[in-house]
């Protein structure tokens, strides 16, 4: 199997903030652009395998800033890590000044997805090769929340968490 880069599973998606899609304070619901991040990251995870990918968790999100009502946004997802199996994908939300065009970033998340055939079985993914410094600095910190959760979760002992070993001596 022929390994890939991250940027051959980059996925965007740009949209409007609807109304519909608001809180009682004008910015876009958290559940809304959950749902929106997981989608894109799910074609993100898709373009890498090569299979249809299911998420696994949401591994962590940060609102940093409100989307507000007829905004711009961005989202940008593309593969961190492989595993095996699954795949960590980091989506990164911009918004956009409608007259600069200037774009802030407001938002980001970690998910995990897995890859399935046909029949629902679990299948292989092609490693990852990071190549700019950030897709570097994510694919290291991948193995570290990997482990991390493997020993929370009781599934790894903390000694064999090499990439974490010292917070547990």
């Amino acid at each position: 199997m022929k390994s890939r880069t991250a940027k051959e599973s980059l996925s965007i998606a740009t949209d409007l903030v609807l109304p519909s899609d608001t809180n009682a304070l004008n910015g876009m619901f958290g559940g809304e652009l959950l749902s929106r991040m997981d989608r894109i990251c799910c074609i993100a995870a898709q373009r890498h395998s090569g299979h249809i990918a299911v998420t696994v968790s949401v591994n962590h999100v940060a609102f940093t800033n409100p989307v507000p009502l007829g905004s711009t946004v961005t989202i940008e997802a593309k593969v961190s890590r492989a595993f095996g199996s699954s795949m960590e994908i980091y989506a990164d939300v911009w918004i956009e000044d409608r007259l600069s065009g200037k774009r802030t970033k407001v938002n980001e998340g970690i998910y995990t997805f897995v890859a399935l055939d046909k029949d629902r079985n679990k299948v292989a993914v092609p490693e990852l090769i990071p190549e700019t410094p950030l897709e570097k600095q994510r694919y290291g910190a991948a193995l570290r929340r990997r482990q991390l959760s493997l020993v929370l979760s009781g599934k790894l002992e903390a000694k064999e968490a090499t990439e974490i070993r010292s917070l547990f001596d």
